[in-house]
């Protein structure tokens, strides 16, 4: 019976972007949006991975864009949990980031906002305020 072994903890969540050039997909992270590159691997890299705060993001190269994203244009990647939304928002616009989606509130209350890396990756960032 599954109910009487131990439970496991799932302490984080690694979402896997695929893009068409590692080291400008690095760059943008950085640059745009506030996170350090933790590594990276092979050579030439074909592999990375971008953290900030409690956020990993791992970054694999591919030949081209993935295609269900043709189908569905607003398809999210991954959805990061802020505490402050809005403040990060603010931030965002001072580095000068393109919104795919602008800040709003959801109607179940989330604050969110969306950003595409050059690959069309959406990111939903997602706080109370």
């Amino acid at each position: 019976m599954i109910d009487s072994l131990p439970r496991a903890t799932i302490i984080a969540a690694e979402p896997q972007l695929y893009v068409t050039d590692i080291a400008a997909a690095v760059d943008v992270f950085a640059r745009q949006l506030g996170f350090a590159l933790a590594f990276t691997h092979g050579e030439p890299a074909f592999y990375a991975q971008v953290v900030r705060d409690g956020a990993r993001i791992n970054l694999r190269a591919s030949d081209g864009p993935i295609g269900f994203r043709a189908d569905e244009p607003d398809a999210l990647s991954a959805t990061l949990t802020v505490d402050d939304a809005a403040a990060l928002f603010r931030e965002f616009e001072e580095a000068g980031v393109t919104f795919h989606q602008p800040l709003r509130t959801e109607p179940w209350g989330a604050r969110t906002f969306i950003v595409a890396d050059p690959d069309g990756n959406l990111l939903c960032f997602a706080g109370k305020a």
